[in-house]
Parts: C-alpha cells; structure tokens; sequence
C-alpha cells in the first residue's frame, strides 16, 4: 500500500483530517516520565494510543528525539505505530535538503531505519536533491512549500516570474516532481488565503498543514480554503495543543490529549461540507 492510498483509507476510516504531532519537551512530561530512561517512547505510547481512532496520521518531529539522543526511542514509536495501527501513516518531520548520495542516505534513514510512511524535505536545492526520496516508490514526500512561521515570507514570497516563490514551488511539483503520484506539500494553516491558492494550484494532492492550536490557525479558514472537493486532503496538524493539554478532573494527562484530540477532530469535520 503506497503513502497516499493509505492516508486516504485512514481519513475514511477515522472520519478524520487530524494529525497528531509527537513533539516530546522533557520540561513539559508528567513527573512519572522525567526520570524514565524511556520516558519519551513510553509517554509518545500512551498519546498514540489514546489518539489513534481520531486521527489520520502521527508525525514525530525527529529534533526532539535527536536532541536527547532519543533515536532509539523514536525507531520504537514509528515500530509500535506499524505494529499495532498499520493502517495510520507515520509522517517523518525532518525537513531534510541535501543532494545526491547525502540525500539517499537521508532517505534510507526515514524510510528504512524509521520506517516511515512518509517524509517532510525541503525543496531548496532543487530536484536533484528530492529525486532519491522517490526511489521508494510506496512512501510519501512532503515538501516545503508556505510554511507557517512568520519568517517564511523572507524567502517563500519573493517575486518569480511575476508570483510568489511558494506558487512557483507548488507548481513545480504538481507539474514536474509528482510523476509517481507520492507527493504532498507543507502548508501553514496561518495563511489560509495562500493555502487556497496552493489547493488551486496542486488540485487534489494531500496538504499537511501545521498551525492549528498552539500558533492559533483558525479551523474553519483553514478547513474551507485547503479541502478537496471530497472534503479530504489535508492532514491538520495539532501537537502542543494535545500534548500537553491540561487535565481535567478525573482525567491523567492521556485522556485530556483524547479529549482535546475529539474536540479538534470535530472542529475541522464541521466544515468538511
């Protein structure tokens, strides 16, 4: 089953756009993980699990496992996704760009090491450093197009050929890099009026979309301006905001991440229509 056939079961089968991003901040883990030497791998389980019939995707960001020489455990949550929810896609957020043989390499780690559904890449050098992702035909990538931070408008709207750069990068790759069909664009849910010019653009290839929640996208714009025809092709994302979601009473930290989980859920599929 190739990337994009199983994102599209996974948005059918958990009526969902939702993916749920595994960003794990040791300063903001409850207590029982601090002193865990496999904190991070057994409190990303219990998001997983308390999360997996809502969402259409998980997507670990590789720095906050790198960053505590985590790998280890980040190798066992993708492992745990396939295992026990083989139908839900394990996104990679890495944002690699390299070339060549560099690239490859990138490559054999998300896919091979990691076993990833799918890959964020960053298009800045060109083809030549995208092509080797797509030697792995059954696996996504994901490429930088309108990012969400502020900043990105330093680089992303600059004037080519009378558009935006980040046009320019949509069109490149519906046009030219998407002959296998695997790619999906990064699109931030803090511009949905670039986010419905990019949908224009790619037609129904899948958007992951960061900056609902915790950066203050808002649902509805982002819903409207980046859906398909069908009412899919987006993975929403939402990390902090789930994560680290505060308890209510009776609820540990799992069950207030599946109660914030259910209400973005709901959100977003109120304006699917």
């Amino acid at each position: 089953m190739t990337f994009i056939n199983k994102l599209s079961a996974a948005w059918a089968a958990n009526d969902s756009l939702l993916c749920v991003g595994l960003d794990p901040d040791m300063a903001k883990l409850p207590a029982q993980f601090q002193n865990d030497p496999q904190g991070i791998y057994h409190f990303c389980r219990e998001i997983i699990d308390a999360t997996a019939d809502l969402a259409c995707s998980f997507k670990p960001q590789i720095a906050y496992f790198a960053a505590l020489s985590a790998e280890d455990q980040l190798e066992k949550i993708c492992h745990y996704v396939r295992d026990n929810y083989p139908h839900m896609p394990v996104i990679l957020d890495a944002k690699r760009g390299d070339i060549g043989a560099t690239a490859r390499q990138y490559a054999r780690e998300a896919y091979d090491r990691y076993g990833a559904d799918a890959v964020t890449v960053n298009p800045y050098m060109g083809s030549d450093s995208v092509e080797p992702y797509m030697e792995w035909s059954d696996r996504g990538v994901i490429i930088l197009c309108r990012t969400s931070n502020a900043g990105g408008s330093d680089l992303q709207f600059l004037n080519v050929d009378g558009k935006p750069l980040y046009q320019h990068v949509a069109r490149l790759v519906a046009d030219k890099w998407n002959a296998n069909g695997q790619c999906a664009l990064v699109v931030g849910a803090t511009f949905p009026e670039e986010l419905a010019q990019v949908r224009a653009i790619v037609g129904d290839m899948p958007l992951l979309v960061p900056g609902i929640g915790a950066q203050g996208g808002d649902i509805e714009a982002t819903v409207k301006s980046g859906r398909t025809y069908d009412g899919t092709g987006m993975m929403i994302n939402s990390s902090r905001a789930i994560l680290y979601a505060a308890p209510q009473a009776n609820e540990d930290f799992a069950a207030a991440a599946r109660r914030v989980a259910l209400e973005t859920r709901d959100a977003i599929n109120r304006h699917r229509a």
